[in-house]
């Protein structure tokens, strides 16, 4: 994470693109109805609630794809709907609703980004369908003839690019495999390769490409070093006896944390959390995840130690806290390794997901002391994993914002779940140690950063992602007044706590949110969260819809 420049924020208007609702429709004599929010860019739906189904016994996956056939008008797609989608997962919650998750597909190749979720009640009725869809396919002329240039190329030619770019070629951690898909951007659909890099040196980046399969053109590249891509691997547990250190943390703080002893002394090894967690020391190189941490007698108080403790003991917590709130287990779900790796660089004033692992560095004592002294950053980090083996929202523009944004509310959850000195600020308790009291961001008060705290001030331009932790912003001040109330832009909202917002902002991100969610299919999204949660007349509900008001989101 890294802290962000003040900009002068571009005024747009204050509803978002896509905020348009239609009316809720009911057949004559039949118990479905249905609210169509549609995106006004694609003129087709972000997002159908309602009961849009007769009560049925088929599968939930034969259910949504029966209402999709039906809907092809509705969606501008052609064809057969099974042969329009191809079926991710199909999984239960704990609300009893049955979530179907689609892939758009067009002639076997998958549409990047396209992403369907569809909830299917107990009743076997459809309630919601999530997600956009890239509308005329059949009508592209550019997807009327296949790939000209073969995967060996499209990756000769982002290679090219990434080392100018970068004024070297990078050293990967991992050989990006190209990916048939097509791209669709404003309108244009490409067959393309996508591909991604994971390198750490010469400086850290996980870069996404994307190439025409027909030119050789590039038609996207941005990196997404603060997203997840595919998980670790896998690191092997030393043999031993499972055993509990101690050690002080980076602000000198006593902690308890598991770890593995055998005769050479005791490992930075927790193997009672889901396929363990483990702590690297990268000994101020840039290799990781560097030598497993090994301690003599099970007691780390040597300042050098620190760092080490509390990554170990943070991403303990950070699993404590999706595991017993929300009965995940690890970020996806299957009990993923949490590989975390401390005095990465020297004088490293950066923490970040690499693509498979944490990273922390040390800081150079003035803007930064060791990252990983603050847990709302390891919580930040890793809920970025939970965003990608979920929602997978992609990291640039809106989508990337709420990508950002996810993970700082998560990030203040975990602090205060832990009662960690919480606060609604972002790594605070390692930012600037001369300067008391000031923080990377302010949920409170986005705008003492420089971001904004209302769409209508969102930044509008190509910097950042365009603008992905800038308008972050937007969706924390809403975050916080949800949980906490207050009155903003004359818009009153009546706080709801911390423990309910949580489970609203959690269902809606591994729910409802899809890879190209706006801040407009995000309210409806978290809207229909709370419904599930809460019921459509709740006090909840009305604090959702009033919190995103407030910030300009309708």
């Amino acid at each position: 994470m890294k802290k962000k420049k003040v900009v002068s924020l571009s005024l747009a208007a204050t509803v978002a693109l896509s905020a348009a609702i239609a009316p809720v429709h009911a057949a004559p004599g039949s118990a479905t109805s249905e609210k169509v929010h549609m995106n006004q860019k694609s003129n087709t739906p972000d997002f159908i609630s309602g009961k849009l189904t007769a009560p049925s016994n088929k599968a939930a996956k034969d259910i949504a794809l029966n209402y999709l056939a039906e809907k092809q008008g509705l969606y501008k797609t052609s064809n057969d709907s099974y042969s329009n989608f191809k079926v991710l997962n199909e999984t239960k919650d704990e609300v009893g609703f049955t979530l179907v998750k689609l892939q758009q597909v067009y002639k076997g190749v998958p549409v990047f980004g396209s992403v369907l979720t569809a909830h299917v009640d107990k009743d076997g009725v459809l309630t919601a369908v999530s997600g956009e869809l890239a509308p005329e396919l059949d009508k592209k002329q550019t997807l009327k003839s296949g790939a000209k240039i073969k995967h060996a190329e499209a990756q000769a030619i982002a290679a090219k690019d990434m080392a100018a770019k970068l004024g070297q070629a990078p050293e990967l951690e991992k050989e990006a495999k190209p990916e048939f898909v097509i791209y669709v951007k404003d309108g244009k659909a490409n067959y393309a390769y996508a591909l991604e890099f994971e390198f750490l040196h010469p400086s850290p980046g996980n870069y996404q490409y994307f190439v025409d399969a027909q030119t050789g053109d590039i038609l996207a590249s941005y990196n997404q070093v603060h997203q997840v891509g595919k998980p670790s691997p896998g690191v092997t547990s030393p043999t031993g006896t499972n055993t509990v250190g101690t050690g002080k943390g980076v602000l000198g703080d006593t902690k308890s944390f598991n770890t593995v002893t055998n005769s050479n002394g005791s490992y930075l090894v927790d193997r009672t959390r889901g396929n363990g967690i483990f702590t690297y020391n990268a000994k101020n190189r840039t290799q990781t995840p560097g030598t497993l941490w090994l301690d003599a007698d099970n007691v780390l108080n040597a300042a050098y130690d620190g760092a080490a403790v509390d990554a170990h003991a943070y991403a303990a917590q950070t699993y404590d806290y999706y595991k017993n709130v929300h009965s995940r287990n690890s970020y996806d779900g299957n009990g993923a390794q949490l590989i975390s790796t401390v005095h990465y660089g020297r004088n490293y004033n950066n923490a970040f997901w690499s693509g498979s692992q944490m990273v922390y560095g040390d800081g150079d004592g003035s803007t930064f002391i060791p990252l990983s002294g603050a847990l709302d950053v390891i919580a930040h980090e890793l809920t970025h994993a939970v965003t990608d083996t979920t929602a997978d929202l992609i990291y640039q523009n809106e989508s990337g914002a709420i990508n950002e944004s996810m993970s700082d509310i998560f990030g203040t959850l975990v602090e205060y779940h832990f009662n960690n000195k919480p606060d609604w600020q972002i790594g605070e308790d390692i930012y600037t140690p001369g300067t008391s009291g000031d923080a990377l961001r302010s949920m409170a008060d986005p705008t003492q950063s420089g971001d904004p705290d209302h769409y209508s001030k969102r930044y509008v331009g190509t910097q950042d992602n365009g603008g992905v932790h800038w308008n972050s912003g937007i969706s924390n001040k809403a975050a916080y007044l949800l949980s906490n109330g207050g009155t903003h832009y004359g818009v009153s909202v009546a706080g709801i706590g911390n423990d309910k917002s949580g489970k609203i902002f959690y269902r809606t991100l591994t729910q409802y949110l899809t890879p190209n969610s706006t801040f407009a299919q995000y309210r409806v999204a978290a809207v229909q969260a709370a419904t599930d949660l809460y019921g459509a007349s709740s006090t909840e509900v009305s604090s959702v819809k009033a919190a995103f008001t407030a910030v300009g989101v309708n």
